[in-house]
């Protein structure tokens, strides 16, 4: 098992790449299950993720295959496949839960183990049996697996209304409805930048999907879909994380083959701790200068505060000149990484779903451990920014959603290394 091991305190300076977006790639590789032969994603991330999504593919069947560079990815879908995603591959990632809509929708069947991934809360999969209930599809829970059938071997267009928004759950939905008999109306629709990407690709691939980046999809099912050719959007996430690493005390950074729409509301907030944000070719500059001032951040869904980006945006207020406050609105359990920050010598405090950080001059290095996904984001800019050396360990699930990032950061002019735990 590896380490990240930081010497903190040096200011980052340079032009950094952003990866393809993991969380576009995963549901477009499983949009492949909708057509038969030979399809190519490309701006693919080199992933865990992405290599476990590629392993699943396999066990139904397929082939998948990255190329030199680990970013495209050449699927062969046969004309017929096991239409099961079972536990072994599905309790790493939660995202393996989108092959359940495309399946169901090819070949009428589907049975896929209830997912895991990272410990942040419950994320129940309820709103995507819902949806694919109202297309007319026999669901049965056992023995930890969803099994669904679709009467008759094919859905049925159907009006649909989200109790909440689930950014997967408009995903399976839109896939399944995009080979279902006749209309459907998708209501309280994720509107992420991922779903629009995923929109696009189906599209291309003869769907016919109207409404996307709204609250509403409307989609006329077809009886075939052609093999997909698409590249994958940029990285909000990697990218936000890697603003957020610009707007630390010193330092200057640009950012390049982002999208800055995706990011307003991000820009927004590091704007409002005091960072310079401007566009430049390809991207963003941000600059840190001086300690952040104190600010309020609400999660919220898209186009709202990212969820995603909440950890991370809580390093630089661990330094600001006040109090903040951020309010986790999306999980109940994402503040798991406050006591690892407080460990570097941040105080923060919880009070339900709102954490009171006060800010201190500066954070000292120490141990620390990652207890998800963005949680070892965050670890890694607070041991950029604390004095001393810092050690985060559980970096797998770093690698889950980051493409090597201290090698990215390295030649920003971080003291940054990857060893053996």
């Amino acid at each position: 098992m590896d380490k990240i091991v930081i010497e903190g305190g040096v200011p980052l300076r340079g032009t950094v790449q952003v990866s393809g977006a993991k969380n576009a790639a995963l549901p477009i590789i499983a949009s492949a299950l909708l057509a038969d032969g030979d399809h190519l994603v490309r701006n693919v991330p080199d992933l865990a993720d992405v290599r476990t999504m590629g392993r699943l593919l396999g066990h139904m069947g397929c082939t998948f295959e990255r190329s030199a560079d680990h970013h495209a990815a050449s699927i062969r879908v046969p004309a017929d496949v096991r239409p099961e995603a079972p536990y072994e591959l599905v309790k790493t990632m939660r995202a393996s839960v989108v092959v359940l809509g495309p399946l169901l929708a090819r070949w009428g069947r589907a049975r896929v183990s209830l997912p895991g991934g990272c410990a942040i809360g419950a994320r129940p999969i309820d709103l995507h049996l819902k949806g694919l209930e109202a297309l007319g599809a026999t669901i049965e829970l056992a023995h930890g697996y969803v099994t669904a059938t679709a009467p008759g071997g094919r859905l049925r267009g159907a009006v649909f209304t989200f109790d909440g928004q689930t950014v997967t759950g408009t995903e399976n939905i839109m896939m399944a409805a995009a080979l279902a008999e006749g209309r459907t109306v998708l209501r309280n629709c994720a509107r992420e930048p991922e779903v629009v990407d995923l929109a696009l690709a189906l599209n291309r691939m003869g769907a016919r999907i109207e409404g996307a980046g709204t609250d509403e999809l409307r989609i006329d099912g077809v009886r075939a879909l052609k093999p997909l050719d698409h590249t994958v959007i940029a990285d909000r996430i990697e990218a936000g994380t890697f603003l957020v690493a610009g707007a630390l005390p010193g330092c200057d950074v640009r950012v390049v083959g982002c999208v800055p729409g995706h990011l307003e509301a991000l820009v927004e907030k590091l704007r409002a701790v005091g960072a310079a944000v401007t566009p430049v070719e390809g991207g963003l500059r941000v600059v840190g200068d001086g300690r952040p001032r104190p600010v309020q951040v609400r999660t919220s869904p898209h186009p709202g505060f990212p969820t995603d980006m909440q950890a991370q945006m809580m390093v630089p207020l661990c330094l600001a000149d006040g109090s903040s406050t951020i309010t986790e609105t999306v999980f109940e359990n994402r503040f798991m990484h406050v006591q690892e920050l407080q460990r570097l010598g941040a105080d923060i405090a919880i009070d339900g779903k709102t954490a009171v950080v006060r800010g201190v001059p500066r954070l000292s290095g120490a141990p620390v451990m990652a207890s998800d996904l963005r949680a070892s984001a965050a670890l890694v800019l607070a041991g950029l920014a604390a004095e001393g050396t810092t050690e985060v360990f559980r970096v797998y699930h770093l690698d889950r959603g980051y493409e090597r990032i201290e090698a990215k950061l390295a030649p920003l002019g971080a003291r940054i290394r990857r060893d053996k735990a």
